[in-house]
């Protein structure tokens, strides 16, 4: 299979840039090349890269946050500050590694001072008894632990907090997360994340004891290769807030 016959593409010019409308190289409607076009809560729109999962067969729309341009990054911002402000919660906790680019924009629109960072890496001080194995789509090795800093357990120890990340996926990080959060004795007030990426994570999110409420600034669906582009499988599309 050829580049062109994939309708894939390097991702380097993508988010980059909002626009008032769909730019004329993509289409508004399936089947989709190289782009898929997402209207955000305030009208514009940003064009996320098709993305070939290993199937071949498959694809999904892609948002690397430390990728993309600081006017993207600060209007996702606003909306999931939106989001996180109807969720009433005393500290934004944000997770590794990319919703760590979301988490202290959102702090600071919600009038916070500070956010509560979560970690993959083990430094010296650290207490195993913080963590919870965690893998994801993007990185799936084994061994991977989601870990809190001791030093900043008071900070959320007891208190209504909202989880940052840039997507939900698989729903694995954010399920360790829950479980890490409640083992410190947090009130989780619910996830904010820019993009629920197809409805996948819905399975292990209904496995946590409590109900998780996740709301994302717009969502995308998975995606079927076909001989024209790439169509979207109707059934995985999320439900957005």
């Amino acid at each position: 299979m050829t580049v062109n016959e994939s309708y894939t593409e390097p991702t380097t010019a993508y988010w980059q840039e909002l626009t008032a409308t769909i730019p004329a190289r993509f289409g508004a409607s399936p089947p989709y090349r190289f782009g898929y076009p997402v209207r955000l809560p305030c009208g514009r729109f940003l064009v996320l890269p098709l993305r070939q999962l290993p199937d071949g067969d498959r694809a999904v729309a892609s948002l690397i946050a430390n990728q993309a341009s600081n006017v993207v990054v600060a209007a996702l911002a606003d909306h999931m500050a939106g989001r996180a402000r109807e969720l009433d919660a005393e500290v934004v906790v944000g997770l590794p590694t990319l919703g760590l680019a979301f988490a202290s924009l959102v702090a600071e629109r919600l009038g916070q001072p500070r956010y509560v960072p979560l970690g993959y890496s083990r430094k010296f001080w650290y207490d195993d008894a913080l963590s919870e194995p965690v893998s994801s789509i993007t990185s799936p090795e084994a061994g991977k632990q989601l870990r809190l800093d001791p030093n900043l357990r008071s900070l959320i120890e007891g208190r209504r907090v909202v989880l940052i990340d840039d997507a939900i996926s698989s729903g694995v990080t954010a399920v360790a997360a829950m479980r890490l959060l409640h083992k410190i004795g947090a009130d989780v007030a619910g996830m904010v994340v820019a993009m629920k990426q197809t409805n996948r994570w819905e399975t292990a999110v209904e496995t946590l004891p409590t109900m998780l409420a996740i709301r994302a600034v717009y969502g995308c669906p998975l995606f079927q290769r076909s001989d024209a582009g790439w169509l979207p499988i109707a059934e995985t599309e999320p439900e957005v807030p």
